[in-house]
Order: structure tokens, then C-alpha cells, then sequence
């Protein structure tokens, strides 16, 4: 979690996949920053949000993390700031509700599943368009298609031999098997075929990912007529005999690079969006400014004129923007019980609370050389101090929290969390403190260990303290290497272990391939089993929720059983709202956040 996803930076990031309240299954995860993780949808207002606003005004809104481009589907983008701006700018086939249900999105087009077997679903596009007057059309879902279901690609397992065209930050299971799509004549009805069964099938097609094709190609050279023959004559790819395909790379090298930027670019066409707000204007590290999309043609009309996310770092920081009228919704990544009670002390404030669907971690990076023995990666997990981090952060907020005790389910996913932990030897494993294990392991040498984090976060640099002061009496050396860019520098692999947050989109499967899978796009430590990625494969094929949380439980065993790191908690979250705000009233739990509704929200 440290988005979105989904990479967040309090250090979170998204990801792709269902991780809902009630359900088992996990999506697409972003990054976060942020330290806390959550179940209910606990909603506790001091006054009604939901009475009627007015058409017509400006909504301010803290976020803990610095905007960094258009394109929350790119590895190096997939931040929770990003994905909450894609929420505003983008639209697709589904929406997802606070009690994680999906329902369709007509106002953009229909899907229906034809066949079982084998599974055949039919998209068609009502009439959208891009803020450009640009209508979407084939071109962009063959664009979207090719990107998720990765068909070209024929890079190998250790990617020294040929190339994945798209460098998407969750993974192409769920697509991964499908035949290139039919249309119809016109263009707007999209036939998709799968090789195998799917669970996730029904999110296949993520909004993140939708990006502009007209935009796309004439930044690879070439017009949108010109991109949509490149991708109906792409060849299937294979990683025992790759290929050079020069114009599809180009395609893609547009598609990864050409929406990241940090200020108002020069260049509007990256601005394009389909959702009801667009990007306005980018002050770098400081805000983002959505204007209302005037060519909007969906069922999620805005009422706001403009919205504007201000990146505010520190959640006392945020209290105060909020008490003084400086911003109106405050949804901060980290929890702690100062800054819950002065929230509440803030007059005409409503406050909702809840458990996020995210949770933090130390991941330990199998391509160091310091973790390379598995001894030494034991080792340095016995002496993670997780109650004690538990105690000190998260249980003033919320008294009952305990441990997390498993990297598949979060505590709010009930037995699904509870029969993986009965599995998984978490507890006995690294449920205490073990300094005398961890020196026997190490057996007198001092292994050199640099974590990776986000330094602007307090929260993460209290986490990071307790670390190091409890893995240097086992002998470690513990390096800092905190930076305020840290997601920027997960997937270069130039540290030992990374401390962040994972925050799920609430539905689907997809965290699976996209964090344990081998070469998974969220994979950043490295981590590599067979026996878990033959798992991870079976799952996601898997129609029958019960037996695939077993399976999910058996991955969950195997990630203990190699020390691949430790999961420290499940967020706290919550949302202040000035009473000035209409729409406001219901707790999101997933990466989304408090933006899942927002055409809903209004000036009273």
C-alpha cells in the first residue's frame, strides 16, 4: 500500500485485485506511505454531510504525497495521489462501491458475459469521449487490451532476453490468456475470448489503465490509425523466441513515459481525460487543480467547478489547513490518537472512521546480498519489533488492533484472515522478539542492512527507529535510507529492505501475480518460488471463493516458510469533512478513498 495502485506515500501503493471487507480475493494494490490498514465501513459523523449543496464551486482536499503524473497504471507511477486524480479524470466499465461491490458503469458502455465456455464477454461503448472532443473508440481498447493482457510480450523470467512492450505497475493475469478481441463493424462492441477461466474476469479492464490513444500515438510518431495497425498486427509473443517489434515498443515506450510530470506541462494533450473532472493546472510538490470536464458524457457528471488536492505532508499540518478553512476534506495515511482528538475538537467537522483495506510491511529484498541466505533474512526478521510498533502507533487509535499476521488477508477479512494465520506459522515463527535466535543465526558477523522508506512520513521514521534499535543488539548494522522519493527508487533495487503500505482497490485477485508472482509488477524485492507461482495461477482461475482462499493460504505459507519479510499491521483510517460539504458521508475503505463519489460531492 505504500498508492496506489496502487504506491501511496505516506509509502503506500495500490494494487490491483479483490481485498474486500467480506471477501477474500485481492486486486491490484497501490502504493502508500502511509502506516495503517482496515475492515469496516465504521462510519461516525458529528453532523449530516449529506444534506443538498449547490452546483457550482471549489473543494480543497489534503494529500500526504506529492503528485507524479496521469498514468497511475505505469510502474513508476502507481501512487495512491495519482490513482485519486484517475478516480476524477477516468472512467470505465465498472464502478466499486464502500461495501466493495461492482456495478456497472453504463454511462461509459455495457459488458455482458456470453459464453463459459470458454469465458467470452462482449464490451460495448455507449458514446464516450475524451475532454478533447476525441471519441473513444477502438484504437483506445485495443490500446487498453494489448497493455493488460500483455500479449506481445517475450521477456524472460530474469528478463535478459526480450522485452514486456508495457511497463504496467499490477500484472496481465487476469488478460493473459485471451485471443486478440473481434469487433464489430462499427467499432464499439468489443468481443473478448479467454484461453482458461478467470475469477477476476469482471475488473479486467482497470480505468487506470485507460489511456488516450490519439494522445499515445502521435507521441510514438504516428497517427491513431497508424497505432490501431501496429496493434492488430502485433505478434503473439513468447520468451523462447522473441522478436523485435520496433513500432509496438515505440507505442509503448509513449504510453510509460509521456504522462509523468511533476508541474504543468507545456504539452495539454497529456491532460486529456474521459472522467468528469480534467487536470487544470500541476504546482510542482504543492497541488494539483481539476477543472469540471465539459465534454463529459457519462452518468457521473460533477457538480464542483474545480477540485484542488494540496499535498500537505504532515497530518497536524493538515488538522490545522482544515480549522482554518484552507481545505475542506482531510483523509490523512497516518493515524495516531493526537491527531484524532483534535480533529474532533475542530467545530462544524464531520468524522467518519474506519478500518482501511491496507496494511504496512518490511519486504526484504532477495536480489541484496545481504538477504541472499535465507539464514540471514531469518535472522533479521526475528528481531522486527512488531507489537512494540503496534503498541506505540496504531493502538492509541484503535485499542483492539493486533498484529497482522498475514501478507494475503488483512484482519477485517475475517475467516478468510483467521484460516490463513492457523496455516501460515506466522506466529510461532515471529511472534516474539528473538535477539538470542537471530544472534545464533547470524553466528557473529554483522550483516549490513539499508531500508528504504519514506523520511517525510513520522510515522515510517518512528517504525524505522524501533527497527534499527532492535536489530543492532542482534549485531545488524542498520542503514537509513530514508527519502522523500522512495517509490521512485522500490523497483531500481538498490537497498535490502523497504518499509510501506500496500492499499487494495478492494475487489479482485491480482495482488497475487502483481506482488509474489516472479517478474510481477509490484514484485520489487525479487521474490521467486515456483511452487508459489503455480499457486498463484491456479487461484486466479479459480470460480470457487472458498477453495481459492486456500490456495491463497498456501502462498501466504510459503512467503513465512522463505522469510520474504514481515506484514507489521492493518491501517486506521478516517475522514474529516467541513459541514460546508455535501456528499461526503459514507467511509471508503479501499485505495480510492474518499474520492469514490466524487460527482457526488457539492458546496451547500
Amino acid at each position: 500500500m505504500d498508492t496506489t495502485s496502487g504506491k501511496t506515500d505516506t509509502g503506500n501503493h495500490t494494487f490491483k485485485g479483490k481485498a474486500a471487507l467480506s471477501v477474500a480475493a485481492i486486486a491490484a494494490l497501490t502504493l502508500t506511505g502511509c502506516a495503517s490498514v482496515g475492515g469496516g465501513a465504521d462510519g461516525k459523523a458529528s453532523g449530516d454531510s449529506s444534506a443538498a449543496g449547490q452546483d457550482g464551486g471549489v473543494v480543497t482536499v489534503a494529500e500526504t504525497n506529492k503528485f507524479s503524473g496521469a498514468n497511475p497504471g505505469y510502474t513508476k507511477t502507481n501512487l495512491d495521489i495519482n490513482g485519486h486524480v484517475a478516480e476524477m479524470t477516468r472512467e470505465g466499465f465498472t464502478t466499486v462501491d464502500p461495501e466493495q461491490k461492482i456495478h456497472p458503469n453504463e454511462g461509459f458502455g455495457t459488458y455482458k458475459k456470453t459464453s463459459d465456455d470458454p469465458l467470452t464477454v462482449e464490451y460495448t461503448l455507449k458514446d464516450p469521449q475524451w475532454s478533447d472532443g476525441n471519441k473513444i473508440d477502438k484504437a483506445d481498447l485495443m490500446l487498453w487490451w494489448s497493455e493488460l493482457s500483455g500479449y506481445a510480450n517475450d521477456s524472460s523470467e530474469d528478463g535478459k532476453t526480450g522485452k514486456d512492450y508495457f511497463s504496467i505497475a499490477g500484472s496481465t493475469d487476469i488478460l493473459g490468456s485471451t485471443e486478440m478481441p473481434t469487433f464489430s463493424e462499427d467499432g464499439k462492441t468489443m468481443t473478448v475470448t479467454w484461453g482458461k477461466q478467470n475469477a477476476d474476469w469482471e475488473i479486467a479492464f482497470d480505468e487506470n489503465y485507460l489511456m488516450p490513444a490519439h494522445v499515445v500515438a502521435k507521441k510514438a510518431g504516428m497517427s491513431e490509425d497508424e497505432l490501431l495497425k501496429v496493434l492488430e498486427n502485433q505478434k503473439k509473443g513468447g520468451s523462447k523466441s522473441p522478436q523485435k517489434q520496433p513500432d509496438l515498443e515505440k507505442i509503448g515506450k509513449a504510453w510509460d513515459t509521456s504522462f509523468n510530470f511533476t508541474s504543468t506541462p507545456d504539452d495539454k494533450d497529456v491532460l486529456v481525460a474521459n472522467g468528469p473532472y480534467t487536470i487544470d493546472t500541476v504546482v510542482e510538490n504543492n497541488s494539483v487543480t481539476l477543472k469540471k470536464n465539459e465534454n463529459y458524457k457519462g452518468e457521473h457528471q460533477g457538480k464542483l467547478d474545480e477540485i484542488t488536492l494540496r499535498t500537505i505532508g504532515d497530518a497536524t499540518a493538515q488538522i490545522q489547513a482544515l480549522r482554518n478553512g484552507e481545505v475542506d476534506i482531510m483523509q490523512p495515511n497516518n493515524v495516531n490518537k493526537d491527531t484524532m482528538d483534535q480533529v474532533k475538537q475542530i467545530e462544524n467537522v464531520n468524522v467518519q472512521q474506519g478500518d482501511q483495506l491496507a496494511y504496512d510491511h518490511v519486504d526484504l529484498n532477495f536480489g541484496s546480498d545481504t538477504f541472499k541466505d535465507k539464514e540471514t533474512r531469518e535472522a533479521f526478521l526475528k528481531t522486527i519489533p512488531r507489537q512494540q510498533i503496534l503498541d506505540q502507533l496504531v493502538k492509541p487509535v484503535k485499542e483492539d488492533a493486533e498484529v497482522l499476521n498475514s501478507q494475503m488477508f488483512v484482519s477485517s477479512q475475517g475467516d478468510a484472515y483467521t484460516k490463513a494465520v492457523e496455516k501460515n506459522d506466522a506466529k510461532k515463527l515471529y511472534g516474539d522478539v528473538d535477539i538470542d535466535g537471530a544472534k545464533k543465526l547470524v553466528d557473529g558477523k554483522t550483516p549490513t542492512v539499508r531500508i528504504l522508506y519514506n523520511n517525510g512520513n513520522p510515522q515510517r521514521v518512528d517504525t524505522f527507529q524501533l527497527i534499527k534499535e532492535s536489530a543492532e543488539k542482534a549485531g545488524f548494522k542498520v542503514e537509513d535510507l530514508g527519502d522523500p522519493n522512495w517509490s521512485e527508487k522500490l523497483s531500481d533495487g538498490d537497498y535490502d529492505a523497504s518499509l510501506y503500505g500496500w492499499v487494495s482497490p478492494g475487489v479482485g485477485t491480482e495482488m497475487l501475480s502483481q506482488i509474489f508472482k516472479t517478474g510481477g509488477g509490484g514484485n520489487y524485492n525479487k521474490y521467486s518460488n515456483a511452487d508459489v507461482d503455480k499457486l498463484v495461477d491456479e487461484a486466479r482461475a479459480n470460480l470457487d471463493e472458498s477453495s481459492r482462499n486456500d490456495q491463497i493460504a498456501e502462498v501466504d505459507k510459503h512467503t513465512f516458510e522463505d522469510a520474504y519479510g514481515l506484514p507489521l499491521f492493518q491501517s486506521a483510517g478516517y475522514v474529516a469533512t467541513s459541514d460546508k460539504i455535501a456528499g461526503v458521508d459514507k467511509y471508503q475503505p479501499n485505495q480510492t478513498g474518499v474520492f469514490w463519489n466524487v460527482s457526488e460531492w457539492s458546496r451547500k
